[in-house]
């Protein structure tokens, strides 16, 4: 304590020197209670898990000796108020009116008034024109004290140095708008919107120059030195990288150096005498009291603190000239209180901001700050060296010869703060590293990183503050634990921010006008006060870390630490801080690391792994390893000499009871396994789910406006799959792909072929990679209809820029191929990442977006099992659960033994690699293990308990299985050259012991095969069931149950899956050093493991204990003993032990697994286990002190470790291992052996880690997150800022994501550094996705079924469902006449009119309607049992791909449709005009107006008025026009609740030529169908038919186009063209037609039956141009074409043509049919109705037999959206047909439904009330006048017309027995009706509009003669009044 006492003499020496010069402090220190407060607070820091310091100088300051009173305070401020106004008068201010600004003008704070922005926090990256003789100048807002407004001033105009010789005036120029000459500050003030309420004064406004920094970011520079401000204080500073540290010297010793540094900063100065009392040198030492206070006050007056500036400063602060004494300050730091305190320092306060952005805020732990909180004052110090005028050519430091010799070890020297001096000498010897500095340097741009969200600029960590929290974060570390930079940015973080928030606080708590509080809670850290403070930190260190301070370079400091390693004095040392707190260069440190174990891990942590692979490979090759094995040698029994001996004595055999000779009765044991199951792929329900996942990503992918993906285009789906240069993870795809069929399903192979063909779709990226990749890329491009996945497996391996190396360089591979140009654009190529890891990949310029990011889903939530899995996923999380959850044998472990001797070993071999001695160690343990299992049982004590448990288990679990099957070991060897020494040395002692036939040893390296001993190859192939003879295991999968050690090599585990039978995971080898998530996590994850969910996962199962015990009992030699204790013990008290021994320090996982050999003695001798857990946790502790002397029998007694301790003390005896695990085995379980595989798939495997691995992974940060989290995610990227927030336990994977986005960026070789965003906020491709998911967990399998399910919904979108029905009511007699020649391909007009009508229907949508009566056709009478409600949802359809010919919904689009359906740019969604169309109507009565919505581009099939003027006609083509590129007949498709499925897009139906298509909609429903077909013609009906049928629909059509006829034909008479060469044809279309087909004639001689009627696939137009050159088309009434069936027979088509009823697709004569309406009231049978109407007009209609249309199924909208329901809520929904009628004036429930509707579907179902002689009875029909109305199928209806002249069906002799009269016309009369004879009993029903038409009718028609009526036979539909009901009336013929 000899330092800390000295030093804290000196503070207090100054803190009591009374304040000669009128120094009045608030209060003074007293020595005890300093000394008391000062050293308890640092011990509770130190013992504190919290390792920001506690506040230690909030308590030093206590109470006030001299008060200042409040009138003084009230006077002082009051003073300065009036100071800082610029007043010179004690008068109040004059109140100031600004000039109004101009008329339309910008008043926004921070901008002109041309709108411009001035705030420099927003301009400050801008380039500014500053012109010859300005000055980029800082201006003061009133209304903006966060910001300062960027101006350019005449530098004439502003003072000197010396505050003097400023001209008066003003001239400057605006920066923002460019506007120049203002000639007066008021004028300027009023430009930039000051908006002051006193007058302008420059003085006030203008406070500071403006520089650039080294980031050529504008910052705030020095303070305008305005006249007596030198008098006031005003603190000139620079840019926080440019500024120095204060001054502050701590004694008389230095004022002498200060002194002669006087002249040297400025001629001007006046310098100081050296006459001057020392009572000036305490005011330096005296710290401020208010946080960023730049002055200090002496008894009301001012005292400049001048600072030292740099060369970029634009001017250099001057003396302090005081009035009321002279100047003895010089350049001296005067530290003392503030000058005022700013009204309580609000944020509002200029100066408070202004010094915020200077002055760094200090740490607290947890407590809250006053208004008058203590700041430090230390400035941030410079990027670079420091050197100030005084720095003259240091001496170098020599390291001394042979250092590495003397320390074994290298010291590490962190560069800190200020410029490390340079080195000579043996420089070799030590390390340099710049990771401290850089630390140091990004706390330091902690303000920028948070301006830029608005907040007030708050300073970072003083200099001095971040090397105490250094000092403290070092001194807490373990005596063998490595310091991480990230732990310690993670101190500076918490620390910055308790300060910053408390800062916050302060503001929000503190009223503006309110004086500030009592002093504050904190206290800076002054340079004179840090070395002390350092040591006292140090001092609980126990040595661990030493201060030296140097008085004026680091120089001294290191020449120091040197002289002490030499001499041995920093044995016990591992840091060394050097301190330099000279005056004249600011505060300096740099820290070195002296302890072996941490200098060495540091520096191999500051090597590349490629760099440390290098100095392996260099000390194998030149044989330095061979030094380890000499020294094993000498330290334990000879190896080699023992096994040559073994196998002498033995012959090469091993007589263990696991190694029998298999006879014919083990060789039939060897199928009673049955636990062996191999599956390679298996689909589990969560892979399911992620494939779904996927598929919808893709499809949001295609969904979205950017129409970056059109799946609709694509017909199939082919893929790729890269993978790492690993022959293992090549093949274990191959393995998946065969397995799953996925090539099968997708067409890709027609046969189930062999691993062999699936290769050709899985791709190595190495050098011969390039080949498949650009035939992949070829074959896009030929296959454009083909969709091509290019996954990416692995993807966060070799992430490295193509553009930073040759082109030949294996680095940068994958950029080259899978981010080349052409896989970017090509539109049909989607590339899928797929990542265990994928932090790398999201950066913030990443090339996924968000949205595409798939993460692997929680099985659980809130404990709820969502996916049903039988098994459970064992992972990273859960193995670091094991070690916490209290598992009394954790899964996850590190080996104390092996971790002490490889620390012992490394500090006798410093020049050796780390990794070459924990190798050669390891292989030494291995080797001596197998010796000591065979019976070398004296070999126990120099191997672990750890290497020993596994070889137990590899070779004694097959004797318990039948089958042989046993367990793999995971040996991880990261160097492919220590791997390959370990694998041959192991081999030899294995062979040497005889163990060739117990376990195999393979050695996995990435690019070579598996190579398999003959013997083990057998028993793979008898387990596997292999026929193949030439067969070998390709993958680590096919090892499944094959006892073996694996030893797994390579610089990074690619992706390869390991077998379910591994049971020790072997890890202590893998880099420790190199920390960073992805590269540990990968390591790790190979560990991770599907555990069988029927046992639990989480904790090791009862069974396995007893397993354990067994194994225990096997490391024992006591077989006497040991059976002893296994009879005694019940299974209770042999587990409970092992939960006892259980440590509950942090070493549990190693001290456990150290007991087991000791815990089944403790039932015997007690006290051997006490002491052996004794020895246990002294073990550690003890070896860095036997690192001081090695020497060989210090080493041996660590080679021996525990197991000698504690073994030893229970084993009288040693025995050979073979008797005592048979008798083990039968005193433990009598019955027969069972397979320990069946136990192993219940619980995950046993993992090994370093120490320094297993300490981070289990410790957590405050987020309660793994450290490793924390970590860089991977060694191609970099932070944004040190200062960031942690990650979340609670966050989501997509919030990771998130905060990975947001917060790294790639360094410049990373693959994505080029892909910054150009003038947009992201720079995402369109066609990637990524897939992440915890490694082992199932990805490959998820993806191949995502590609399975992709293609079958493409095949699905390709297929629709078509009707597929055979026509109806083809029983009827053929006619056997044949009109026209097969082949015709037209009819002919006189042949066709001798066709006969036929007037059967045979459409089967009508197969349960009514049929017509004709007297050729015959019916059966048995009739339909389908209901008619079910005919649509029992309809046959089948699934067809739709062809290029094909009709489309809205959510087709592709690159040919785009500008047909309005999606192109050039055409915008407003680009229609609405226009209205009227005509009169006679038979309605009243005129029809009609609305057509016009896209700009159908403009031209119109007549206009004039351009834009009114709407005069439809376009209509003559009938000789001949384009082939054009359909003459325009496509009206009426449709209603179809919007989105309408198949409107007929584009590729017409083979893109130009045709007229027009959707007529309802009024109600235009805003939808404007909405989805922007760029079709739309026909909106009138209000009145919103509620009507496709009747109406029909009706509006047909008239319309005949009143455009007419239009037409006056139109184009006028241009000479005759009115009957007008083209009369319409097409009416239904709006679920989508494909049309054709057949062709194959003549086969002269038979006709043998002729063949091959149908294919045919454009619409093709159809239409055909039918529209029909010869005599005009003469035709209809023309139409058959529906699709794929049952058709060749008596359908024999006839080319056919004069028969037409659907769906109607070509329609206007002309012809001008007095043949539609029924504008009716709802179905429309088309049937109309087609009796037409043929009893004398109309031909045609059917063009050879043409067919397919229909789709569309379960939307269409005649289903006419939902009958009742107008009564509470009534319900499902209304019985019977229902919807009921007697007049009857309280029936009314229906929200039209009432013709209603009688339809009346008639249709409960027809046979009214007609009950009509029941299926085909020969009486009922009598349907003018009207068909389905009355059912079983009764049949005869129509006849009542026109004059019409053909109706001959009716003589013919008995109806019902009449139906449907609102009968003029035309139907009494004598009409008395032609027809009924039988008696027949029928009638009238129907009418209203009840008094109902009896005009009757007796009108005078059917009161024939027929009898009675009152109840009236009746109405089920309709309110407002609804016009229809009436009818029943009778019954007499």
């Amino acid at each position: 304590m000899q330092y800390e006492t000295s030093g804290y003499f000196r503070a207090t020496t100054i803190y009591s020197i009374d304040a000669e010069m009128g120094n009045s402090y608030a209060g003074q220190l007293k020595t005890t209670r300093f000394e008391e407060v000062l050293h308890n607070s640092i011990e509770a820091s130190l013992r504190s898990n919290n390792i920001v310091p506690r506040p230690v100088f909030s308590q030093l300051y206590l109470e006030a000796e001299q008060q200042i009173t409040s009138l003084e305070a009230g006077r002082l401020e009051n003073k300065d108020d009036d100071e800082d106004d610029g007043s010179e008068s004690s008068s109040p201010p004059i109140p100031y009116q600004m000039k109004p600004p101009p008329e339309g003008a910008c008043t926004n704070d921070g901008f002109c008034q041309s709108g411009r922005d001035l705030r420099l926090a927003f301009i400050s990256n801008e380039q500014m024109e500053v012109p010859l003789g300005f000055l980029l100048v800082g201006v003061k807002s009133p209304n903006l004290p966060d910001h300062l407004l960027v101006s350019v001033v005449d530098r004439r105009f502003l003072p000197d140095d010396n505050g003097r010789n400023a001209l008066l005036g003003f001239s400057g120029n605006c920066v923002g708008c460019g506007e120049k000459g203002f000639r007066y500050f008021t004028e300027f003030s009023n430009h930039i919107n000051l908006k002051l309420t006193t007058q302008p004064k420059k003085q006030k406004h203008l406070r500071c120059y403006l520089i650039r920094n080294a980031e050529g970011t504008l910052t705030q520079g020095p303070l305008i030195c305005w006249k007596g401000t030198e008098s006031r204080g005003r603190q000139t500073s620079s840019s926080p990288n440019t500024s120095l540290p204060p001054l502050c010297p701590q004694g008389p010793g230095q004022l002498a150096a200060i002194d002669s540094a006087e002249p040297v900063l400025s001629g001007s100065q006046t310098a100081i005498t050296t006459s001057q009392p020392t009572g000036i040198l305490a005011d330096q030492a005296l710290p401020p009291l208010v946080s960023g206070a730049p002055t200090a006050h002496y008894n009301g007056k001012d005292c400049h603190r001048p600072q030292l500036s740099s060369s970029s400063s634009s001017s250099s602060s001057q003396p302090a000239k005081n009035v009321n004494r002279p100047s003895v300050i010089g350049t001296l730091a005067n530290s003392g209180p503030p000058k005022k305190r700013h009204k309580g320092w609000s944020p509002e306060s200029p100066s408070a901001t202004d010094t915020a952005k200077n002055n760094p805020v200090p740490v607290s732990n947890g407590s809250k700050a006053d208004s008058g909180s203590l700041a430090c004052l230390s400035q941030p110090s410079p990027a670079g060296p420091l050197l100030s005028p005084l720095a003259t050519s240091e001496e170098p430091v020599a390291v001394p010869d042979n250092l590495l010799k003397i320390c074994r070890t290298r010291p590490v020297i962190f560069k800190g703060h200020g410029s490390l001096p340079y080195l000579c000498g043996n420089v070799n010897d030590v390390i340099i590293s710049p990771l401290l500095h850089s630390c140091y340097q990004n706390s330091q741009a902690l303000p920028r990183v948070y301006e830029q969200y608005g907040a007030s600029p708050i300073q970072p960590l003083s200099v001095e503050m971040m090397i105490l929290l250094t000092v403290y974060y070092l001194v807490q570390l373990a005596p063998d634990q490595v310091p991480l930079i990230e732990d310690l940015e993670q101190v500076f973080m918490r620390s910055w921010r308790e300060s910053h928030l408390t800062e916050i606080r302060q503001y929000q708590q503190t009223a503006p006008q309110v004086p500030p509080q009592a002093p504050s809670q904190i206290q800076p850290v002054t340079p004179a006060q840090l070395p002390w403070l350092a040591r006292l930190a140090a001092s609980s260190s126990n040595n661990s870390v030493q201060i030296i301070e140097s008085t004026n370079t680091l120089a001294e400091g290191l020449s120091e630490t040197f002289k002490g390693l030499v001499q041995g004095k920093l044995v016990q040392t591992n840091f060394v801080v050097i301190l330099c707190t000279s005056a004249s260069r600011g505060t300096e440190s740099c820290v070195v690391v002296t302890g072996k174990h941490q200098a060495r891990a540091l520096e191999e942590s500051m090597s590349t792994p490629i760099e440390s692979l290098k100095e392996i490979n260099y000390e194998l090759a030149t044989g330095k390893a061979e030094a380890l094995r000499a020294f094993f040698s000498s330290i334990c029994p000879d190896v080699d000499t023992l096994l040559e001996k073994f196998y002498r004595e033995k012959s090469g055999h091993v007589c263990l009871s696991s190694n029998p000779v298999l006879s014919e009765e083990t060789a039939k044991q060897e199928w009673q396994c049955s636990e062996f199951i191999a599956e390679w792929h298996q689909m589990r329900p969560i892979q399911l789910a992620v494939a779904r996942k996927l598929l919808s990503h893709v499809c949001a992918i295609a969904d979205s406006s950017t129409q970056n993906l059109d799946l609709g285009s694509f017909e199939k789906v082919e893929f790729l799959i890269s993978v790492p240069p690993s022959e293992v993870t090549f093949q274990q795809i191959v393995l998946h792909l065969w397995s799953s069929g996925i090539l099968l399903e997708l067409g890709l192979e027609k046969f189930c072929m062999s691993k062999k063909g699936a290769e050709q779709y899985v791709v190595k990226l190495d050098s011969e990679a390039q080949g498949k990749i650009d035939a992949f890329i070829q074959k896009s491009r030929v296959n454009p209809y083909t969709l091509f996945i290019l996954v990416h497996d692995h993807a966060h391996w070799d992430l490295s820029s193509g553009a930073s190396g040759p082109s030949n360089s294996p680095a940068g591979l994958v950029d080259r191929l899978l981010n080349c140009r052409e896989i970017q654009e090509a539109p049909n190529i989607l590339t899928l990442h797929v990542t265990s890891f994928p932090f790398a990949l999201q950066t913030q310029y990443t090339r996924v977006s968000p949205y595409n990011e798939i993460h692997w889903p929680s099985t659980c939530n809130n404990d709820v099992d969502l996916y049903h899995e039988n098994t459970k996923y064992f992972g990273l999380s859960e193995l670091i659960e094991s070690t916490r959850s209290g598992h009394s044998l954790p899964v996850l472990r590190y080996d104390s033994s092996f971790q002490a001797m490889v620390m012992a070993l490394g500090e006798r071999f410093p020049k050796l690699h780390s990794a070459v001695i924990r190798t050669y160690v390891l292989i030494q343990h291995y080797a001596v293990a197998m010796m000591a299992v065979v019976g070398l049982s004296q070999m126990k004590k120099y191997t672990s308990v750890e290497t020993l448990e596994i070889i137990q288990n590899l070779i004694n679990a097959p004797e318990q299985c039948p089958s042989r099957h046993g367990s793999m070991v995971l040996l991880r060897i990261p160097s492919v050259q220590l791997a390959a020494v370990a694998y041959e040395r192991l081999c030899q002692v294995r062979e040497k012991l005889g163990l060739q036939q117990q376990f195999e040893i393979i050695l996995g390296s990435p690019n070579t095969a598996l190579s398999v001993g003959k013997h083990f190859l057998e028993m793979l192939k008898t387990w596997l069931k292999i026929q193949d003879a030439d067969w070998v295991p390709r993958t680590y999968l096919e090892l499944e149950a094959l006892p073996c050690i694996l030893i797994f090599t390579g610089m990074d585990p690619h992706g390869e899956s390991l077998p379910r039978s591994l049971k020790y995971c072997d890890l202590r080898l893998i880099n420790s050093t190199c920390l960073m998530r992805t590269a540990l996590e990968q390591e790790l994850g190979l560990t991770a493991y599907l555990v069988k969910s029927q046992g639990p996962s989480e904790k090791v199962p009862a069974s396995d204990l007893t397993e354990s015990d067994m194994e225990k009992l096997s490391s024992t030699d006591n077989e006497e003993e040991e059976e002893e204790i296994a009879m005694e013990a019940p299974n209770s008290q042999k587990r409970s032990p092992v939960k006892r021994q259980r440590s509950y320090s942090h070493d549990s996982a190693a001290s456990s697994r150290s007991l087991k050999v000791s815990t089944f003695c403790t039932e015997s001798t007690p006290a051997a286990g006490s002491s052996g857990k004794h020895l246990q946790s002294s073990e550690v502790s003890n070896l860095d002190k036997s690192a001081k002397d090695l020497d060989k029998n210090q080493l041996e007694s660590i080679l021996k470790g525990t197991i000698n301790e504690s073994s030893m003390s229970c084993d009288p005896q040693t025995r050979n291992t073979t008797g005592s695990l048979s008798k083990s085995n039968t005193v433990m379980s009598q019955s027969a052996p069972k397979c320990p595989r069946a136990k192993s798939l219940n619980q995950p495997p046993i993992v090994l880690l370093p120490k320094a691995v297993y300490d981070v992974i289990t410790s957590v940060d405050s987020s309660g997150l793994p450290k490793s989290t924390s970590f860089l995610p991977h060694h191609l990227v970099m932070w944004a800022s040190s200062f960031r927030p942690l990650l979340s336990k609670i966050m989501t994977c997509t919030e990771q994501s998130l905060y990975y986005r947001q917060w790294t960026i790639p360094k410049h070789n990373h693959m994505d550094s080029k892909n910054m965003a150009e003038g947009k906020t992201d720079n995402f491709h369109p066609r990637r996705l990524l897939l992440s998911g915890p490694p082992q967990v199932g990805k490959t399998s998820a993806y191949l079924q995502f590609l399975g399910i992709l293609s079958r919904m493409l095949i699905r979108l390709m297929e629709v469902d078509i009707y597929d029905e055979e026509e109806i009511n083809l029983n009827v007699m053929e006619d056997s006449v044949q009109y026209h020649k097969p082949g015709a391909m037209w009819p002919d007009v006189a042949v066709f009119n001798r066709l006969p009508f036929d007037y059967t229907v045979h459409d089967p949508k009508y197969e349960d309607a009514s049929p017509v009566y004709s007297r050729e056709h015959t019916f059966s009478s048995e009739g339909s049992s389908r209901k008619q409600e079910d005919v649509y949802l029992r309809r046959r359809t089948t699934r067809m791909k739709l062809s290029k010919y094909a009709a489309y919904n809205t959510y087709h689009h592709c690159e040919q449709c785009h500008q047909y359906m309005g999606l192109s740019p050039r055409y915008q969604l407003s680009e229609s005009a609405l226009h209205a169309f009227s005509f009169s109507y006679s038979m309605l009565g009243e005129e029809i107006q009609l609305y057509f919505i016009i896209p700009k581009s159908k403009e031209h099939h119109f007549s206009f008025s004039q351009p834009g003027g009114q709407l005069e006609s439809m376009k209509l083509p003559l009938t000789f026009d001949k384009n082939p590129d054009c359909i003459k007949s325009p496509i009206f498709t009426p449709t209603t609740g179809r919007h989105e499925y309408g198949l409107f897009n007929l584009y590729h139906a017409m083979d893109a030529v130009n045709h007229l298509h027009i959707l007529v909609i309802k009024e109600y429903e235009m805003a939808a169908y404007k909405k989805y077909w922007p760029n079709h013609i739309l026909l909106v009906l009138p209000s009145i038919f919103n509620g009507a049928g496709i009747g109406a629909a029909h009706f509006m059509i047909k008239e319309l186009s005949y009143h455009n006829l007419e239009l037409e034909r006056n139109r184009q008479e006028e241009l000479g063209i005759k009115p009957q060469d007008i083209w009369p044809f319409i097409i009416m279309a239904d709006d679920s037609c989508v494909m049309w087909n054709m057949v062709d004639v194959v003549p086969a001689g002269d038979s006709m039956s043998k002729s063949s009627f091959p149908e294919r696939n045919v454009s619409l137009k093709h159809i239409l141009q055909h039918i529209e050159a029909t010869p005599a088309v005009t003469q035709y009434g209809l023309c139409g074409m058959r529906k699709w069936s794929s049952r058709r027979s060749t008596g359908q088509i024999r006839e080319p043509f056919s004069h028969c009823h037409l659907h769906d697709f109607v070509l329609l004569n206007v002309d012809l049919t001008q007095t043949v309406q539609f029924n504008q009231n009716r709802f179905t049978c429309v088309d049937v109705d109309f087609n009796l109407r037409a043929h009893s007009a004398g109309l031909l209609i045609c059917r063009f037999n050879y043409f067919s249309v397919m229909k789709k199924q569309i379960a939307i909208g269409g005649h289903r959206a006419f939902i009958i329901k009742s107008k009564v809520s509470d009534v319900p929904a499902n209304i019985p047909p019977s229902q919807y009628t009921c007697a007049p004036d009857s309280k029936h429930t009314f229906l929200a439904a039209p009432a013709p509707l209603l009688l339809e579907k009346y008639l249709q179902h409960t027809s046979h009330r009214f007609f009950p002689m009509s029941l299926k009875n085909y020969a009486h029909p009922v009598l349907s006048v003018d009207c068909y109305l389905n009355l059912g199928l079983e009764i049949a209806v005869c129509y006849v017309s009542s026109r004059p002249h019409s053909i109706n069906i001959i009716c003589s002799g013919l008995l109806f027995s019902g009449l139906l009269l449907y609102i009968c016309d003029s035309f139907v009369t009494a004598s009409f009706l008395k032609k027809f004879q009924f039988l008696k009993g027949a029928t009638l029903c009238v129907i009418c509009q209203d009840r008094n038409s109902l009896r005009q009718t009757v007796v009108k028609l005078e059917l009161e003669e024939e027929w009898r009526f009675r009152l109840r036979d009236e009746f109405q539909t089920a309709n309110s009044k407002e609804d016009k009901p229809l009436f009818f009336l029943t009778g019954q013929h007499v």
